[in-house]
């Protein structure tokens, strides 16, 4: 699960060139607020899991989420498709971004890399690396991070396949 740095556990782990984010392993209960609640050491020590392992489950379970969801797309003024997003109820959905399978369903449509947003745990923004449209979207994203109680990432990343996300700028101006 993508979240501010703040919210760092024990088991979190910091992306390549992100400033602000890591990535924490979460599971699902029906104790917390959202229905998700991070690993604790006991639970994560009793599944006898080290967090590579973990991390490679957590993308699998991301690929078997994708499949099952569609994207809706968004076209612009131009009538081409200007970014795609994932967003629903579910906390999952920023999840999605560990998702490997997920660079190569973009790839016809936006090219062989993609940059995403998620500002809240609820969605995923998709747009052509260096996108306009992501430029002009930025002001609504840092927004959506500033004001929503289970914030993601205020951090873009870019996705390609066969490699890790990696961050590749802010859209909330934070150092």
């Amino acid at each position: 699960m993508p979240e501010p740095k703040a919210m760092r556990t024990a088991f979190s782990i910091t992306p390549a060139r992100a400033k602000q984010t890591v990535l924490t392993p979460y599971r699902e209960s029906a104790e917390s607020p959202d229905g998700l609640e991070p690993y604790r050491q006991e639970s994560f020590s009793k599944l006898g899991l080290s967090i590579e392992t973990f991390v490679q489950r957590a993308k699998t379970a991301a690929d078997k989420r994708l499949i099952q969801l569609k994207p809706e797309l968004i076209k612009g003024t131009d009538g081409k498709v200007a970014y795609a997003v994932y967003r629903g109820e579910s906390s999952l959905f920023a999840t999605l971004l560990v998702a490997p399978s997920l660079p190569k369903i973009f790839e016809e449509l936006f090219g062989k890399e993609i940059w995403a947003a998620l500002p809240d745990r609820h969605a995923l923004y998709l747009f052509p690396a260096g996108s306009p449209a992501l430029q002009e979207f930025t002001a609504d994203l840092a927004e959506r991070y500033a004001t929503d109680a289970f914030a993601a990432s205020c951090e873009i990343f870019s996705i390609k396949a066969g490699e890790d996300p990696k961050v590749v700028a802010s859209f909330a101006g934070l150092e």
